[in-house]
């Protein structure tokens, strides 16, 4: 479904992630970095909006997940890397961050299903990137971290019971201080 514009943005961040993690070692900071700069670039490039941003945080996420995982990295720290960098990023360019964030959640999920990781531990990761991010982007944390929790378990039912069994058990709770509360069952 991805346009090769958009397959040439998620290979780029596959490729960005894969030469910076192999030399330096470091996750978290790579990903905000990639994505954040790779989210503006395109934006200001192309004027996505509506549909057209929601294809590209799909594809610089899916780059993301992908690129991680091909050098046997922690695709939780790539998670909540990937969410602060899409919020730093969408906030540059005066996007609505509730929606990013949620679809942001759901695309980690799937794209972690689809290599084999933990989409808990994704989830779990996700959800603590939009805590982190919330506040710079005007959100509270419980906003964000229902946002995030609620994209994570659309996601899930995208795959399969098992992983909307291993979401919900991961986003219960207390998350860095926040009471989690989905919104809105998934579909």
């Amino acid at each position: 479904m991805s346009t090769p514009v958009h397959k040439g943005i998620m290979e780029s961040v596959k490729d960005t992630l894969v030469g910076s993690i192999k030399g330096t070692g470091e996750i978290l900071t790579t990903v905000v970095d990639t994505v954040s700069g790779t989210l503006v670039s395109t934006i200001k490039g192309t004027g996505a909006v509506g549909t057209a941003l929601t294809s590209t945080v799909s594809d610089v996420l899916r780059g993301a997940i992908t690129g991680t995982a091909q050098v046997g990295g922690d695709l939780g720290a790539t998670a909540k890397g990937g969410v602060i960098g899409v919020l730093k990023g969408t906030k540059e360019v005066g996007a609505e961050a509730v929606g990013t964030i949620s679809t942001s959640a759901r695309v980690l999920v799937k794209s972690t299903a689809e290599v084999g990781g933990d989409v808990g531990l994704v989830a779990r990761n996700a959800v603590e990137g939009a805590i982190a991010t919330a506040k710079s982007v005007g959100l509270g944390a419980e906003e964000a971290a229902s946002a995030a929790a609620t994209g994570a378990l659309k996601g899930a039912g995208e795959i399969s019971q098992e992983a909307v069994e291993q979401v919900q058990r991961a986003v219960t709770g207390v998350i860095a201080g926040v009471k989690m509360v989905v919104k809105e069952p998934f579909k």
